[in-house]
């Protein structure tokens, strides 16, 4: 077992070390705080550190950059809410440099547009796309503005190398010889520091519980509120090395690279009862992983509009996106239980999916899916009573008449009408060009999409498979002949 760092250092020779690594440079300070016991414990070591120094040595800018994925945990983000503005009182106060930060992924980068908008299915362990879209992207920057901006930085986190063997190799790798930073993984001109890299999990909890919070905040609530939850933190992921969210910890509650969200079971069990909607709705994203289910909601060719198959011998394909049904009766589920949290919960305006979300999924599914009837908006009106202004279409789009014209002049001439839709879509945006000859590769590549119904390429396929017996036949009968 890890022995204490406390066993070999005092507290004040760790407040001396993180002085003496802020007073060395000019180069900024960004702590990463994701409202869990590590980052909590470091902030507050780094704070209390800093509170010793004389006011005019508290000169270099710190900011505190806390990661908004949108569907965290509602405990979790009133948690760091309500921590972040105590923060900035307190700094204040206390004439610190200290700012706080909420960072947020872009809304084409969100969990919502991307899996109802473009279709993409649950995360899993194989296909993890909401990490880098939810977390390191925004983290990242943050980081590079402010690397435009001072030339340098330096990231503070609380991780730890008793976390695990793999944070401990990573930590190891970047280590800096003779030097209390580490290179950054993905910045050259970014260094990190981690204060809390020798602690083990009771020297976090002993610092929190033995320490009075400097900004105010009681850290026996955070205690209490892993005890309700029997969970770890979720860290500020900054890139790949990072794990984001697994096994128990507290994060995103769409989280289904994890087979059970125990955390919010667990918050339900002690009395949270108005966040059972969200654990439904999690597990209903979550069976839609079961290999049975795919083909039955996701579409058979992949956004590229190619049909893959596996190169196993069976002969299966691999599934492309969610099906534009599957996508619209879940967005009704989504505001259905957004209706029902508000009423039952804390805070009667808590958004599960923001209204800009609500656009560009309407926008995506009229360029992607030919939605010329706004389904997005109508689900929306249907479920909460409220008609969102239609975004500004500058460059056209068919009355109720036309998409019924359009609909008999596809079926007459058996064309498909998502066909039709995206080369009239691609000239609409070609509109204004001074080159028209640009929109001819966007044409091309719509047209070298796969077309073909799904039986037809199962015939196709029967064909194919016909075809190599009849030759190894062939190839057997002339073997045995010779």
């Amino acid at each position: 077992m890890t022995e204490s760092v406390f066993e070999t250092r005092k507290l004040s020779d760790i407040y001396d070390e993180i002085r003496e690594v802020y007073l060395s440079d000019n180069r900024p300070w960004i702590l990463g705080f994701s409202g869990g016991k590590d980052s909590t414990c470091m902030v507050q070591l780094v704070w209390n550190a800093l509170l010793d120094l004389p006011e005019n040595q508290r000169q270099k800018k710190i900011y505190i950059i806390s990661s908004d994925t949108l569907v965290e945990s509602p405990k979790i983000v009133e948690q760091i809410t309500d921590t972040l503005t105590s923060m900035e009182k307190a700094a204040k106060e206390q004439n610190l440099p200290i700012s706080t930060n909420i960072v947020r992924p872009k809304t084409k980068d969100s969990f919502w547009v991307c899996l109802l908008g473009l279709g993409y299915p649950a995360p899993s362990n194989s296909f993890r796309w909401c990490t880098d879209r939810l977390k390191i992207r925004n983290a990242d920057r943050f980081i590079t503005e402010k690397v435009s901006e001072y030339g340098e930085a330096i990231v503070v986190l609380g991780t730890r190398k008793d976390e695990s063997t793999n944070r401990k190799q990573s930590m190891l790798t970047y280590e800096i010889e003779n030097s209390y930073l580490s290179r950054h993984s993905s910045f050259p001109q970014t260094f990190v520091y981690p204060p809390l890299r020798d602690f083990i999990t009771q020297d976090v909890w002993n610092y929190l519980l033995q320490n009075k919070n400097p900004w105010g905040t009681n850290n026996r609530d955070l205690l209490a509120l892993y005890q309700n939850a029997d969970a770890a933190e979720c860290p500020l992921v900054i890139d790949t090395s990072t794990s984001s969210c697994g096994n128990s910890r507290f994060g995103c509650w769409v989280c289904t690279v994890v087979d059970k969200d125990k955390s919010m079971e667990n918050l339900i069990d002690s009395g949270e009862d108005w966040m059972q909607p969200l654990l439904e709705l999690r597990q209903d994203l979550k069976d839609t992983q079961d290999p049975e289910k795919k083909l039955e909601i996701r579409d058979f060719k992949r956004r590229d509009g190619k049909v893959i198959f596996f190169t196993d011998g069976t002969e299966k394909i691999t599934p492309g996106p969610y099906k534009i049904e599957f996508r619209k009766e879940f967005l009704k589920k989504l505001l259905q239980a957004q209706q029902q949290v508000r009423k039952d919960g804390p805070d009667p305006t808590i958004s599960l999916i923001l209204e800009e979300e609500i656009h560009e999924i309407q926008r995506i599914w009229r360029v992607e899916q030919g939605d010329w009837e706004n389904s997005v908006y109508a689900i929306y009106q249907e479920i909460t009573g409220v008609n969102l202004s239609l975004v500004k279409e500058d460059l056209g789009g068919f009355t109720e008449v036309e998409q019924n014209i359009l609909d008999e002049i596809c079926v007459d001439n058996n064309v498909p009408k998502l066909l039709v839709s995206k080369l009239l879509h691609a000239e609409f945006d070609s509109q204004g060009m001074t080159r028209h000859s640009k929109i001819y590769p966007k044409l091309g590549k719509i047209l070298s999409e796969e077309w073909r119904t799904w039986d037809e390429i199962e015939t196709i396929k029967e064909e194919l498979k016909d075809k190599k017996k009849k030759k190894i036949q062939n190839e057997q009968f002339s073997r045995e002949t010779k």
